[in-house]
């Protein structure tokens, strides 16, 4: 595992500041927002796709959710590649 620094003579937790953990959080919690957004946009998409072709949905619906799911798409791409947002894995 990693080295703990002491601090106030008592070793540091996981998610405690100063810690390479920590450091991390903020990254994952991103990556782990933007992954949701994708795949409800991309749900929503496919949901009003759907519902333009049996005519129970306006297209306009339908252009609106391409369209956020574009923007959330190329956000994560540039975010991904800048290092704003950088996976876990």
């Amino acid at each position: 595992m990693g080295v703990r620094q002491a601090h106030g003579g008592r070793e540091l937790g996981d998610l405690e500041p100063g810690t390479r953990q920590r450091a991390r959080l903020r990254a994952r919690v991103a990556d782990i927002a933007s992954t949701a957004l994708c795949v409800v946009l991309a749900l929503w998409a496919v949901w009003s796709i759907v519902g333009v072709m049996r005519d129970t949905t306006g297209w306009a619906y339908s252009v609106v959710t391409c369209a956020l799911l574009a923007a959330a798409l190329t956000a994560r791409t540039v975010g991904v590649r800048r290092g704003n947002v950088q996976s876990g894995r």
